[in-house]
């Protein structure tokens, strides 16, 4: 085995020529099994990971077993009403301890062999006690293993992987605003609807982070809903056209795509559609009018009447336009990722825009919606022409290159895609190449 340095090891995969206005992304990226396993120690091992809102541990007692950037974890609440993150597990022989996703319970039983921890993570019993020494009983590695560190920001979970680094705070930088102000949409909390919708692709996760606040490919992709919006209402208005929306980049490779009331949908808060009966249209204005006087009015009407996504640096996105979803993705291969998608919601919204909201959710964002089909589709055909990568190598994202002002149109940009790959750019060359 020999060692090369690379200092700027992915030098090869990304071309970033700012005084010609060409910004390119070598396809190798998405399929080179190198390149997988190095995004898996330089950037998700690394950087701070969404994994579960409070409102999903709001009981005492309360836990979820969920794959977090690739790693299985217990996040729990325990009886004395305390947050916990543990690798889920066993520190006796290494089997999961925790098989259910979601439930309540006082403690965690291994099904190997029968040691049970308690739910503040510590061994309270092992099968035939006399059996081990007095050393290994007080031993502390033999308790579940917590999560080196783990924030709560506004009522989102997020988990590191390393005990050293930033903040959750300095981590988030520009977008931790925007996680607020969908927080400050109730006067109380934010709650998760239901239960997560899980799904697969066969692609690239990358494609995905670029593909969640791409407005260029809208009209194309989606035409059948903008269709259906059309013979629902007649018209479409403000359709995605020239000057729709603006991107911005956050900081730390996060972005937004946003835009104030110019999307063809409506939403609960607080948009209407023509369509809508008088009943929901003033459900509206009373929740409008609500934020309004919390808040004031220009923070107060911004949050219910712009549409953002929202990408935070590696795998999340939040998407806060027609419904409210918060959807992560964790890479397993270069060809195959797993989403988890939760719908998101103002705890005391009354029951009539509750239901507009779920609706409104499932018929776009869901997994059998208008969009996500739709845009699967385009990923996994992305993934399959990768094929030809050595012939032809390629993708351009250099729409806007040349006037990279901010905030940048969102129909003539792309921005929030060269804002990750340049915060992937950095990360990924901070590690040796080790060759054969």
């Amino acid at each position: 085995m020999k060692r090369d340095p690379m200092p700027s090891g992915v030098d090869w995969a990304i071309v970033d020529d700012r005084e010609q206005g060409i910004f390119r992304v070598n396809r190798r990226v998405f399929t080179d099994g190198d390149v997988f396993e190095q995004e898996r120690r330089q950037i998700f091992e690394k950087c701070w990971l969404y994994a579960a809102h409070v409102s999903e541990l709001a009981a005492s007692g309360a836990f979820i077993s969920r794959v977090v950037g690739g790693l299985p974890l217990i996040l729990n609440r325990d009886k004395a009403g305390k947050l916990h993150a543990f690798f889920n597990s066993c520190p006796h022989r290494g089997a999961m301890v925790c098989r259910e996703p979601q439930g309540r319970a006082r403690n965690f039983t291994c099904p190997y062999h029968g040691w049970v921890f308690s739910d503040e993570g510590r061994a309270i019993h092992r099968p035939l006690p006399e059996s081990y020494s007095p050393a290994c009983t007080q031993d502390e590695s033999l308790h579940l293993r917590p999560v080196p560190r783990f924030e709560v920001f506004h009522g989102f979970i997020f988990v590191n992987y390393t005990a050293t680094g930033e903040s959750l705070a300095d981590y988030l930088a520009g977008a931790g605003d925007y996680l607020k102000m969908i927080a400050e949409q109730d006067e109380d909390s934010m709650v998760i609807v239901g239960g997560a919708q899980t799904y697969s692709a066969r692609a690239n996760w990358k494609l995905l982070q670029e593909n969640s606040a791409d407005g260029y490919h809208a009209d194309t992709t989606h035409s059948t809903y903008f269709e259906y919006i059309k013979n629902r209402e007649g018209t479409v208005k403000n359709s995605f056209g020239k000057g729709f929306g603006r991107v911005r980049n956050l900081g730390n490779g996060h972005a937004v795509s946003e835009s104030t009331n110019a999307a063809p949908w409506g939403r609960p808060l607080a948009r209407p559609m023509e369509s809508f009966s008088q009943d929901v249209k003033d459900a509206m204005e009373a929740a409008r009018l609500q934020v309004v006087a919390r808040l004031g009015e220009e923070r107060g009407n911004f949050i219910c009447h712009s549409d953002r996504n929202l990408l935070i640096f590696p795998n999340l996105v939040v998407n806060d336009i027609m419904g409210l979803t918060v959807r992560t993705y964790c890479p397993v291969s270069p060809g195959y990722f797993e989403v988890n998608a939760w719908a998101l919601a103002p705890k005391n919204e009354t029951p009539l825009l509750r239901e507009l909201r779920l609706k409104n959710y499932l018929e776009f964002l869901g997994p059998a919606g208008f969009a996500t089909p739709d845009d699967q589709e385009m990923l996994e055909l992305c993934q399959r022409a990768y094929a030809t990568a050595r012939f032809v190598e390629w993708n351009d994202l250099s729409r806007g290159m040349l006037t990279e002002n901010e905030p940048a149109p969102a129909k003539q940009d792309e921005l929030q895609m060269r804002t990750f790959w340049r915060r992937w750019k950095a990360l990924m060359s901070a590690e040796e190449r080790v060759l054969a």
